[in-house]
């Protein structure tokens, strides 16, 4: 029996949704929204075996959600578009509104912290263009060289405690890190504000702030 058009795109929609239905490809996903990464540097992110990771990835570039590029001797994997991020944000988003467990989860880890009231970008675009803002990226350094936002400074949380006499009290401070489940924002919210220092996180992080079409700069922290 042969099927027509419409059932076979919803076959092949399926297949994307299959492909993100394990949590190991949607921390792969997160990983690579930071930047592009080897098959090796994934392993090493997640703490899965080189082989498992490799098998994740080509469920994903199957389902085209994941793209590859040859760099020299290695392979460097990366999300296919933006549009891949924005598709993680809305499952996110249903999950959070639809499902009783996340909504418990959420509301039990994150909710609870958040009275370290979030920022959103418009509003951080507007605190930046005052001067008197602070913007602190607590990514990992292979992170931030591979994209940040604007005049943000890099500082990796296990460093933050000694690093606080560098920062102006005078001035707020926004922290940001990788997406809006990433616990190590709340970690340096509540670690400056426990120093006397005014600190609030962006509501998501840096592959959202990519992904709505703002600035961003490459390479180290100066």
């Amino acid at each position: 029996m042969s099927i027509g058009p419409k059932q076979a795109l919803f076959a092949e929609f399926a297949a994307v949704a299959r492909a993100m239905g394990h949590p190991h490809r949607l921390e792969i996903l997160e990983h690579l929204a930071q930047g592009e990464r080897s098959v090796d540097a994934l392993a090493g992110k997640t703490g899965l075996s080189v082989g498992n990771a490799s098998q994740h990835l080509q469920q994903l570039r199957r389902a085209g959600l994941v793209g590859a590029r040859r760099n020299g001797k290695f392979v460097l994997y990366g999300l296919a578009d933006d549009t891949v991020l924005r598709l993680f944000a809305m499952l996110r988003q249903v999950a959070e509104r639809n499902v009783a467990a996340v909504d418990r989860i959420v509301r039990g880890y994150f909710a609870d912290r958040d009275a370290m009231e979030p920022v959103s970008r418009p509003e951080l675009l507007e605190r930046c263009r005052t001067g008197l803002v602070t913007v602190l990226d607590v990514r990992p350094a292979d992170e931030f060289e591979r994209g940040h936002l604007p005049g943000a400074v890099n500082i990796q949380i296990a460093d933050l405690a000694v690093r606080l006499a560098e920062f102006d009290s005078a001035r707020e401070i926004v922290a940001y890190c990788r997406g809006a489940y990433c616990v190590l924002s709340f970690e340096a919210v509540a670690t400056l504000r426990a120093a006397g220092l005014t600190a609030h996180r962006l509501e998501d992080g840096f592959p959202e702030w990519k992904a709505a079409g703002l600035e961003v700069n490459v390479g180290p922290a100066p």
